[in-house]
C-alpha cells in the first residue's frame, strides 16, 4: 500500500488544527441534540437580527437584478462606501483601489497571509488572539510568535513585549482591538508606543483586525492606521458581522497598500471571486445608514457585560476583568487546575470546558485555542435570562472541584 493511499489527505489539511470555538459548539449542539437543556455560550455571533432597512436594502437589489458575478475587489459603490467609511469613522484614508471585499475578514486575514508571507516568516500574534489566527499563519508556511499578556495585564501587550519578539525574520504582526477573546480596546497611547517598536522595521507589516469596532464602551475606537510612522504598512480589516449583524451574509473588507490590495484580489480572484452582489449592495447602504440599531446593540451588551462580571466575581477561582468592547468574558480559571470531583480530573481549559459542558450544560472555549491556556471564553451574545442561568449552573458545578 502506497503512502498517498494509506493517507490521502494533504499534509496541510493532516496538520491543521479545527477551531475550538466551532468545535465547542458542535459538541454543544450534539449534547442538546441528546435532549439536555445546554446553553451555549461559544460562537461569536450577535443575537440580534439584521436591522430591517439593511435586509429592505437587500431585497430591493434582488428586485434590481443584483444576482450576477461582481468585480472580484467587490463592486465599486461599496468600496467607495467602505473609503468614506475609513475616513469618517477612523480617520483612515483609503482609496477605492485599496480596498477589497471578501467573504468575510477570516478570508480577508487569508488573503493577507497568503500573499505576504513565505516559509519561515515569523508572525508576531498578540495573546490572547482569534484562534485562526494561528492556523492561518501556519497555512502560509509560516511560524506564529505569541506575545502573552494575562489578566494581570488586562490582556494587553506592552510596546516592551513587541520589542523583545522581533527577529530579522519578522514579517507580520496580527491583532484586534476591540479583542477577541479578551474584550480588551487597545488605547491610542499604547498602539503609538508600540507603532514606535514597530516604525524602524520597514519589512514588518501590521494586520488591525477591527471586526468589533462598533461594540466599544470606551466611546471612542482607535486605528493603528491613524500613527504616521506606519500608517504605509498597516492592513486594516473589518466587515459587517458583528457591528450589523450579519454573520450569515458573510461579508469583510480591508484597507490596505495598493500593492498588497491588488495581489490579494488576484489572490482572492483564484479562490472564491467576488462575493454576492445583492449583500454588497445592502452592505454599501448599511454603512451610510442610520446607525441607530448598532448603538441599541451595544448598549445592550454593555448591561448583559455587567451582569456577567457581577455573577463570575462569586465564583470562587474566577479572575475576572473588565473588558472595554466586543461580547466575551475571558476569565482565568486555573485556581481549578489539579482539581476534581472524584471523577473528572481538571488538567487545563479544555478539560474545564468540557467539564462544565458535562456536568453544567454550558458551553464554553477553552483559552488553550486563543493561546491564554489559563483562561476560558464566555460568550455573553445571549438573552440575560440564559446567561444568568448559565453562570448560576457554571457556580454550582465548579463547587462539587477540590
Amino acid at each position: 500500500m502506497s503512502l498517498s493511499t494509506a493517507r490521502p489527505l494533504s499534509e496541510l489539511v493532516a496538520n491543521m488544527s479545527e477551531s475550538a470555538t466551532i468545535k465547542m459548539a458542535q459538541l454543544s449542539r450534539d449534547l442538546k441534540g441528546k435532549g439536555f437543556d445546554v446553553i451555549s455560550l461559544t460562537l461569536g455571533e450577535p443575537d440580534f437580527d439584521t436591522p430591517d432597512h439593511i435586509k429592505e436594502a437587500a431585497k430591493q437589489a434582488l428586485d434590481d437584478g443584483y444576482t450576477k458575478y461582481t468585480p472580484v475587489p467587490g463592486l465599486v459603490e461599496l468600496r467607495e462606501a467602505i473609503s468614506r467609511k475609513f475616513k469618517r469613522d477612523n480617520g483612515l484614508d483609503y482609496g477605492s483601489d485599496q480596498i477589497v471585499v471578501s467573504n468575510g475578514a477570516k478570508q480577508t486575514i487569508a488573503n493577507v497571509c497568503l500573499s505576504l508571507l513565505d516559509k519561515g516568516d515569523e508572525v508576531i500574534l498578540f495573546a490572547p488572539y482569534w484562534v485562526s489566527y494561528s492556523a492561518i499563519v501556519k497555512m502560509a508556511g509560516a511560524v506564529p510568535v505569541p506575545v502573552p499578556a494575562g489578566v494581570g495585564q488586562d490582556f494587553k501587550v506592552t510596546a516592551e513585549q513587541v520589542k523583545a519578539a522581533i527577529t530579522e525574520r519578522t514579517k507580520l504582526v496580527i491583532f484586534s482591538s476591540p479583542c477577541n477573546p479578551s474584550g480588551s480596546v487597545y488605547s491610542l497611547k499604547r498602539l503609538e508606543e508600540i507603532a514606535a517598536v514597530l516604525a524602524p522595521h520597514k519589512n514588518i507589516f501590521i494586520i488591525s483586525d477591527e471586526i468589533y469596532e462598533y461594540i466599544n464602551f470606551t466611546g471612542k475606537h482607535v486605528s493603528i492606521g491613524t500613527v504616521a510612522s506606519v500608517k504605509d504598512r498597516v492592513i486594516t480589516v473589518n466587515g459587517f458581522a458583528k457591528g450589523f449583524a450579519m454573520t450569515g451574509w458573510r461579508l469583510g473588507y480591508m484597507g490596505a497598500p495598493q500593492f498588497l490590495a491588488k495581489a490579494c484580489a488576484k489572490l482572492q480572484g483564484q479562490f472564491t471571486s467576488g462575493a454576492n452582489a445583492f449583500g454588497q449592495k445592502a452592505a454599501a447602504y448599511a454603512l451610510d445608514a442610520d446607525m441607530a440599531p448598532t448603538r441599541k446593540m451595544r448598549d445592550e451588551f454593555l448591561r448583559r457585560r455587567d451582569i456577567v462580571i457581577g455573577l463570575l466575581s462569586e465564583i470562587r477561582g474566577f479572575k475576572v476583568n473588565k473588558p472595554e468592547g466586543a461580547f466575551y468574558i475571558f476569565p482565568d480559571i486555573s485556581y481549578y487546575f489539579g482539581k476534581s470531583d472524584g471523577t473528572a480530573a481538571i488538567r487545563n481549559s479544555s478539560d474545564f470546558c468540557e467539564y462544565l459542558l458535562e456536568n453544567a450544560h454550558v458551553g464554553t472555549v477553552g483559552g488553550d485555542a486563543f493561546g491564554s491556556p489559563d483562561c476560558l471564553r464566555i460568550s455573553y451574545a445571549a438573552s440575560e435570562k440564559q446567561l444568568r442561568e448559565a453562570v448560576k449552573r457554571i457556580k454550582t458545578a465548579v463547587e462539587k472541584l477540590k
